[in-house]
């Protein structure tokens, strides 16, 4: 699974078995629509998977996440990237029934 920043500065994430063939496929406007409109493209962060399904998985959720949340997982900022996750809470339950009494 890797991470793009496109010429325009967005970022394109997808998965790949050969990462090196498809940066090239992506550089020369043969990979995808997107980066062909936006290129040149540069790597700027992967991960590695033991299976292909693993690897698409992982793609799909990343490509579902805001810009910011993006940005903190490209910078290896893992507080901010808890602190982006929709579920993740760091109140005490006793917090939480101050807030919202009744639980």
């Amino acid at each position: 699974m890797y991470i793009l920043r496109c010429a325009n500065g967005e970022y394109y994430t997808g998965s790949t078995n050969d990462l090196q063939k498809r940066l090239e496929e992506h550089n020369n406007g043969i990979a995808c629509n997107f980066t062909w409109k936006h290129m040149p493209v540069e790597l700027i962060y992967t991960e590695e998977f033991s299976t292909v399904e693993k690897a698409f998985h992982r793609e799909k959720q990343i490509q579902k996440w805001s810009r910011k949340k993006k940005e903190a997982l490209i910078s290896g900022d893992i507080e901010l990237l808890k602190s982006l996750a929709k579920n993740h809470t760091d109140f005490k339950k006793d917090s939480i029934q101050k807030l919202l009494p009744g639980l």
